[in-house]
């Protein structure tokens, strides 16, 4: 059985790195302890604890145990400390005030909860030794430490918070889809050496799950009415489908006068037909106003007061018939 876990401290929002380990650790693990690393009071930030579990939760990673505050087992980091010289091996295991440093409060945590594996990135190797050597002073067994490259910037150097794409929370706000982030993690699995952060496969990622998604899916993902989704299809994210989709659903305020012969013609097949358009019969409307050489693009610009957009049909069949011809009438009623 092997039982890992995944301790972040409380300092905002998840590192895209921190993410890698975290899918990690619950890939490899057939348990999961999570264990918030909180015993630096001037680094944590407020809320930073309840951000983490966001980004955790819609990452898809769960836990099975915690998450364990190292701030709540003070008491237990104090009495390990009474068994040990404040320094060892040349670190400071505990405080004046009796409180426990990094290094001890982890191996203690390692051994109270029976951890068999730690995963983590390239730079903690250094603290190998001294955690070892922690766990043998104590009597107690050490894990099997196991290792993965860093995810760097562009520019190979450390990737800071607030670089583009660095934060699990700043791909959310961009509207890529969690999946897509998980199997960006998934596909780097344990690298042996430091990766650059690769925006360009995320967003391919996020495609592919967004043209996965079935309407009713995608719908809910943007807040949308079904019908809606149609539209929506090849968009590169959540945000440009929220985009699309206001273009449809906010209502425009122009006047077409001069496209008076095409409007009202296009008024006349909408009436005509019975009840809402599916697909089908959005583009039979088109192809019969097309036929009589009316201007589709006015049609557009009396639905969505834009130039360009979504296929006419997805607008016209997003839309109900009621609505489409108050716009039309909004469009001619204008310039009366």
């Amino acid at each position: 059985m092997k039982r890992v876990r995944f301790a972040p401290s409380p300092t905002g929002t998840l590192h895209i790195g921190s993410g890698l380990s975290a899918v990690a650790n619950r890939t490899f693990g057939d348990t999961m302890l999570l264990r918030i690393d909180d015993t630096d009071p001037a680094r944590n930030v407020p809320g930073g604890e309840d951000g983490i579990l966001e980004d955790l939760r819609w990452l898809g990673v769960d836990w099975d145990d915690g998450p364990v505050r190292q701030s709540e087992r003070a008491e237990r980091y104090r009495e390990v400390a009474a068994r040990l010289p404040q320094r060892f091996e040349g670190a400071t295991l505990w405080r004046d005030d009796g409180s426990a440093t990094y290094q001890l409060a982890s191996v203690v945590d390692d051994g109270d909860f029976a951890i068999t594996h730690v995963i983590r990135g390239n730079d903690h190797r250094p603290n190998e030794p001294l955690q070892r050597a922690i766990h043998g002073a104590l009597g107690t067994r050490a894990p099997e430490y196991v290792y993965h490259g860093l995810i760097l910037g562009p520019d190979g150097k450390k990737l800071s918070k607030r670089a583009q794409g660095a934060t699990v929370a700043s791909l959310r706000d961009e509207g890529i889809p969690a999946e897509a982030v998980h199997a960006y993690l998934d596909e780097l699995g344990l690298p042996k050496h430091d990766v650059h952060l690769d925006l360009a496969r995320i967003r391919s990622l996020a495609v592919d799950v967004l043209s996965s998604l079935s309407d009713e899916q995608l719908a809910e993902r943007v807040g949308v009415p079904a019908a809606v989704a149609p539209a929506l299809r090849g968009a590169h994210s959540l945000v440009e489908a929220r985009e699309l989709a206001a273009t449809i659903l906010d209502a425009p305020s122009v006047s077409l006068p001069e496209e008076r012969l095409t409007l009202e013609r296009f008024r006349e097949l909408l009436v005509r037909a019975n009840g809402g358009l599916d697909k089908d019969g959005a583009r039979a409307v088109l192809r019969e106003l097309k036929a009589v050489g009316g201007n589709l693009r006015a049609v557009r610009r009396a639905l969505t007061g834009r130039e360009s957009g979504p296929e006419l049909w997805a607008v016209i069949a997003a839309l109900p018939r009621d609505e489409t011809v108050r716009r039309i009438d909004a469009a001619l009623g204008a310039g009366a």
